[in-house]
Formats: C-alpha cells, sequence, structure tokens
C-alpha cells in the first residue's frame, strides 16, 4: 500500500514559480517510479512529468519541458515538481502517483494522491 500526499499548490502570477510536493509512505515507494499528471476543469487528466526510482532518468510532457523540474528525496520519500515560468495554461489540479513501472501513461499508475490546486493568474 501507497499513500500520497500532495502539497504547495496556490494562486501564482503569470511568470511565477511554484514548487509541489508529494510525500509519500508504504515499504516499497522508494523503489517505485513517480509522476506528476494534472487535470484542468472540462479535460482529461493529462501527463506532466515522471522519474525512475533512483531519480536517475526523468520524463516531460512537451509544453513544460524546460520550464518544470521533477526530482526526489529518497531519504524521505519525497517528490517534487519545481514549476517556473508559469502560464495561464498551467492552471490546473496536480496530482502526484505512484507506478512499478516508469512511464508517462496514466493507467501505468495505481496509487493517486488527492491533488493540488494550482492556479495561474495572467
Amino acid at each position: 500500500q501507497v499513500q500520497l500526499v500532495e502539497s504547495g499548490g496556490g494562486l501564482v502570477q503569470a511568470g511565477g514559480s511554484l514548487r509541489l510536493s508529494c510525500a509519500a509512505s508504504g515499504r516499497t515507494v522508494s523503489s517505485r517510479a513517480m509522476g506528476w499528471f494534472r487535470q484542468a476543469p472540462g479535460k482529461e487528466r493529462e501527463f506532466v512529468s515522471a522519474i525512475n526510482w533512483s531519480g536517475t532518468s526523468t520524463y516531460y510532457a512537451d509544453s513544460v519541458k524546460g520550464r518544470f523540474t521533477i526530482s526526489r528525496d529518497g531519504a524521505k520519500k519525497t517528490v517534487y515538481l519545481q514549476m517556473n515560468s508559469l502560464k495561464s495554461e498551467d492552471t490546473a489540479v496536480y496530482y502526484c502517483a505512484s507506478s512499478p513501472n516508469y512511464s508517462p501513461r496514466l493507467s501505468a499508475y495505481d496509487y493517486w494522491g488527492q491533488g493540488t490546486q494550482v492556479t495561474v493568474s495572467s
């Protein structure tokens, strides 16, 4: 069993930055890949970024590449998403998720957090 709790969302002006955190608990969490997804109102949940279990490989959606950075702290079982140069189109609920496989596919993830709202004002 894996539990995930996101934090760090909020309201920010366009061009600003936020750092999301995902605190993970569970015996196997350190050996699992982690991902961030987002869902805007009226839209499907979409992939944002993923990181493998060791933190040595990362993957980003084209829409956030060069602006967002994913990282993980193995000791604290925490995954971060540093978001810079935020745009209004980044407004969404952001979800942390855990998967046994390093993948951008939503279906690969079997544990999800409750989400944290990010609102970017233009």
